[in-house]
């Protein structure tokens, strides 16, 4: 069943949980939302619900799926984003730490939260991260560019430009992807990527004092989420364990990862 919270700005978020105990928290990729997940079937969140002693809670980002959203870039940064999930978990958890999986924009909202408040959180799952920093100035122009286009031909001339994008070689396998709709609200969609071109991931030095546990998934040959961030966050985090997929088979393997590293199992990486 779907509920809502009112975030400090006004904005409501859609949200649903399975399961009591700790929470863990997931947050979608840019574009998505929690119906065009499950319309993809990338893999299964059915091991994650059926943890015990666990509250699963998944969420649709502000201007996706069933949230509220206003045409307003600075609405869709990645530190608005991230306070977004920060407040989200303190209305669920207050005052105790949560896991946090995110995937894309959902992985730079975890970030970002972590290392602002790096002691909320016991676990960190980071599925296919974002562009970031060296990386990151060429796909901020993909998005202004794209934001230009919804501009003046409106949200369906986007719509069919990411139909028709390459399909990376890892994802060949899967059915469901592309999606065949999009989670985004066409009215804030340019303010969507222009929040997003605005954005990178937090400098090394900020990622390298993030003690927690974290489990990186990335899959290959994907441009927009390139193997190199997932290998350099590895690197970068103090405690963290790296696993790629390179074929959609592979990548349905994740859902049974995620929970045995939720549950504090090493087989998660």
């Amino acid at each position: 069943m779907t509920t809502r919270f009112t975030l400090s700005d006004g904005i409501e978020l859609a949200w649903e949980a399975v399961g009591e105990g700790p929470l863990i928290l997931q947050a979608h990729g840019m574009l998505m939302s929690r119906a065009v997940d499950d319309a993809m079937d990338l893999f299964s969140w059915d091991p994650v619900r059926r943890l015990p002693g666990h509250r699963f809670v998944r969420y649709d980002a502000r201007g996706h799926g069933a949230s509220a959203g206003r045409p307003e870039a600075s609405d869709y940064t990645y530190q608005t984003v991230a306070q977004d999930l920060l407040e989200l978990a303190g209305h669920l958890s207050p005052g105790r730490q949560f896991t946090a999986v995110g995937a894309s924009l959902g992985c730079a909202a975890v970030l970002t939260a972590a290392v602002k408040a790096p002691g909320r959180f016991d676990r960190l799952v980071l599925l296919v991260p974002p562009t970031a920093w060296g990386t990151r100035p060429a796909r901020a122009d993909v998005y202004r560019t794209a934001a230009q286009l919804v501009d003046e031909r409106g949200a369906a001339a986007f719509d069919t430009a990411f139909a028709a994008a390459p399909v990376p070689a890892s994802l060949a396998g899967a059915p469901g992807y592309p999606p065949a709709a999009l989670g985004v609200q066409p009215d804030v969609l340019p303010a969507l990527l222009r929040g997003a071109a605005r954005s990178d991931l937090p400098p090394h030095e900020a990622l390298a004092a993030v003690g927690v546990p974290t489990l990186v998934l990335a899959w290959t040959d994907d441009p927009v989420h390139p193997v190199s961030t997932a290998e350099q966050l590895a690197e970068l985090l103090p405690d963290a364990r790296l696993h790629i997929s390179a074929d959609a088979g592979d990548i349905r393997t994740w859902g049974e990862r995620i929970a045995a590293f939720a549950a504090g199992s090493e087989a998660g990486g």
